[in-house]
């Protein structure tokens, strides 16, 4: 067995390594690196409750993190049908959307005075699942940017 030092990130690093005895398909012998130790003997990793070392992410002088940009909003849109009942429609919203009862039946009385009613606005991904959703109800939902 022996012993090697190297530097690297200006740390000694001790390479333990042994000779094998056998020879490898080209007749020479083979060397096998066992283990690196750290021989800097006061520095020590960060370690988490988990017992995995960590490191702590770096700042860069002067740089604020920009806050998540807003998604862009969509309208939900109810468009009125000859087909459902009042009750059910509105069942229905308080069921799939955050909107109570009240909101509920003037969203459902504009569809019917109006042909369509503004249920609520939302970014485009919640938007498409909110018109799924009522279409699996046989309801008539779009959707729409809202700029």
């Amino acid at each position: 067995m022996g012993v090697a030092a190297i530097f690297v990130d200006e740390k000694v690093r001790e390479i333990v390594y042994s000779e094998v005895s056998c020879d490898n398909h080209f007749g020479s012998r083979s060397m096998v690196l066992l283990r690196i130790f750290d021989m800097a003997a006061n520095e020590k990793a960060p370690v988490n409750s988990g017992g995995t070392a960590t490191a702590e992410p770096k700042q860069l002088p002067g740089f604020k993190p920009k806050p998540p940009a807003l998604l862009p909003p969509w309208k939900v849109l109810l468009h009125n049908d000859d087909k459902n009942e009042i009750h059910f429609v509105v069942r229905t919203i308080v069921e799939l959307t955050p909107l109570q009862e009240t909101a509920a039946v003037q969203c459902t009385v504009e569809a019917h005075k109006t042909g369509v009613a503004l249920l609520l606005t939302t970014h485009k991904e919640r938007a498409e699942l909110y018109r799924d959703q009522f279409q699996s109800k046989s309801l008539t939902v779009t959707i729409e940017p809202a700029e």
